[in-house]
């Protein structure tokens, strides 16, 4: 409903705007917010096919370590952690399968993946629940770490920006680069999220099971950024491109060494994922196409710009660097709909270029914020739950956090 409204404001404002500036003596504002509409929707059609490519490679490598194993391995891996943030839920009750295998799905950034596994496990979680009508702390603390997701690897961000930088000329380009800022400024945000909630519901999560990978993790992560942001900029960004493509390369090879050993037919298994990638490729157009042309025509209008001029002002106001506000959209975006801060963090990186700083922090706040509105309204609808008590309250503080957190990132190791 939201998202509806605003879409439709988009293109009233535009209309309004263009015409005031028709009535001023501009007779081009109309011919500008037409061409913009139609290039948006040519504009996003490509991006959705160039995409098409990179998630049927992807789903098809994940479709090979499913069939493995290493992804069921993987969720066996971090269910001692769930369990003692889900203290409420029996050990060896369903929903700690589905609850594992959606926080796997969101560890590797498949979010096409994760929300069918999250609806699976909060319809689980019902199933415990003595008041069906309002949320029990294990499906908030469930909620809270959907909208605050930690991602290891943003395989459909890397993608768009990988089709981008062929769509703008770039040569050598590593859309990997990203990689470790994404992870960092999510990691805070996790941990934000995980604070906010572990008060309301009085955690005691200093229990060294949950301290010591925790601490553990953080320690690893905290070097290696450490080191990359002591390097001059250009080596830096040189590591973290290294690192990152290293990195999902590595979790490739894991897939088909897994495959190859219990004897899986990884072509087989990588066709059969490969064609679920085609499908949600295609599935996003619409959505794609949509949100670009409702952006392009608010750009034309000059509306965008005026908007951005404000805070902007405001920002300097304050003597702050104003280098963040174009990217700032797609925060803001985010916590409404993911399709629409998809279509703003395009709408940047064709803007600004997508090797500019506003465009791989437009990349790095998409890979590490979530949709917090839609998360709640789909999940908690999917099992007639009215009263959410403090989800929303501890999932937006992680948003905040994590916006926050994207931005110090991206000006630690880019800037």
């Amino acid at each position: 409903m939201v998202l509806n409204i605003i879409w439709l404001g988009f293109f009233a404002a535009a209309f309004v705007a263009a015409l005031w500036q028709t009535l001023q003596g501009d007779f081009d504002a109309f011919t500008r917010v037409m061409t913009a509409l139609f290039d948006a929707a040519k504009t996003g059609f490509e991006i959705a096919l160039g995409l098409t490519g990179m998630m049927a490679l992807w789903l098809g490598f994940m479709k090979v370590g499913e069939r493995a194993g290493v992804i069921h391995a993987f969720a066996r891996g971090v269910s001692p952690l769930l369990r003692q943030l889900l203290p409420g839920v029996p050990h060896g009750h369903p929903a700690q399968g589905a609850l594992t295998m959606n926080v796997s799905a969101n560890l590797l950034g498949l979010d096409n993946a994760a929300t069918p596994l999250g609806l699976k496990a909060m319809h689980e979680l019902q199933t415990l629940n003595p008041r069906p009508d309002t949320a029990t702390n294990a499906q908030i603390m469930f909620i809270v770490l959907n909208t605050a997701g930690l991602t290891l690897i943003p395989t459909s961000v890397i993608a768009i920006r990988q089709t981008m930088a062929v769509k703008q000329g770039l040569t050598g380009f590593n859309a990997a680069d990203i990689f470790l800022p994404t992870l960092v400024a999510t990691g805070l945000s996790l941990l934000s999220a995980l604070v906010a909630v572990a008060v309301a519901q009085r955690l005691p999560l200093w229990r060294a099971a949950f301290v010591g990978p925790v601490l553990a993790l953080a320690a690893a992560v905290g070097a290696l950024a450490w080191w990359l942001a002591a390097l001059p900029p250009a080596d830096a960004a040189a590591w973290m491109g290294l690192i990152g493509s290293a990195s999902i390369l590595a979790v490739v090879l894991l897939f088909l060494g897994a495959g190859a050993w219990r004897r899986v037919n990884v072509y087989e298994a990588f066709v059969d994922g490969a064609k679920e990638g085609f499908d949600v490729a295609v599935r996003i157009i619409p959505y794609l196409v949509a949100m670009l042309a409702a952006i392009a025509v608010f750009r034309a209008s000059g509306l965008l710009d005026a908007v951005m001029g404000v805070i902007a002002a405001a920002v300097h106001a304050l003597g702050l660097p104003t280098d963040f506000l174009p990217a700032l959209p797609v925060g803001l975006m985010k916590v409404l709909s993911g399709s629409g801060a998809r279509g703003i963090m395009v709408d940047v990186m064709q803007t600004h270029g997508v090797d500019s700083f506003a465009g791989k922090l437009a990349a790095i706040i998409q890979g590490s914020t979530e949709t917090t509105f839609y998360v709640l309204a789909v999940y908690f609808g999917s099992v007639g739950v009215k009263h959410t008590r403090h989800a929303l309250p501890c999932a937006l503080f992680a948003d905040a956090a994590g916006l926050l957190a994207a931005i110090a990132v991206a000006y630690w190791f880019f800037v």
